[in-house]
């Protein structure tokens, strides 16, 4: 099945292309189709469900196609739940968002008395096959922020939380271990799960 993937990260793209193996992901350009605004919905909703709804009918509207989207983040517990739906605009001011590098300092300085570190990573995936019908899923992965980021891999937060099962932080792990253990990894295969029980 091809699938419309709202989302202008290409990083996703991949990773959901990985996790989805046999169906094509597409991904809407940056700027639009001929004529057409780049799709920005706001995300108006107070959870990771409602903000993936939201993008997801928002793309919809547009290919009338079936949809995936996802919104997800960084929740610390110490700092009750930021970053959270906020993770992606996270420190920005002025309409400016910092890059990923300038969030993780932030949130490390923000930490850097506290003791008390665990935090997930939260994924709210969404798969929109008519504007009212619909399949949704949320999953984690826990772990802990570190006090200095490690590791090159994936993007975001991944250099900053440290997952103690497996003794590296989430930009240690290689694509093919972080896909098996991702929040966005467990949401994706239970959409494929979904998508292999289709008629």
């Amino acid at each position: 099945m091809d699938l419309w993937f709202a989302t202008g990260n290409p990083h996703k793209r991949e990773e959901l292309a990985a996790i989805l193996k046999g169906h094509r992901i597409q991904i809407p350009s940056p700027g639009g189709g001929p004529g057409e605004a780049p799709l920005e919905p706001e995300e108006t909703g107070e959870t990771f469900l409602e903000n993936a709804l939201v993008k997801a009918k928002a793309l919809y509207r547009r290919v009338l196609a079936p949809v995936i989207a996802d919104d997800s983040g960084l929740c610390v517990d110490a700092l009750g739940g930021r970053p959270g739906i906020f993770s992606a605009r996270y420190g920005s001011e002025g309409g400016k968002n910092l890059d990923a590098g300038e969030r993780n300092a932030l949130l490390l300085r923000e930490l850097e008395f506290c003791s008390h570190r665990s935090a997930r990573f939260v994924c709210a995936m969404v798969l929109l096959l008519t504007e009212d019908r619909f399949f949704a899923v949320q999953e984690t992965l826990e772990g802990e922020i570190v006090r200095e980021g490690r590791g090159s891999g994936g993007f975001g937060y991944d250099p900053i939380l440290y997952l103690p099962e497996k003794g590296c932080t989430v930009a240690e792990l290689t694509e093919e271990e972080k896909n098996r253990i991702s929040h966005r990894g467990k949401a994706g295969r239970f959409l494929a799960g979904i998508l292999s029980s289709l008629p």
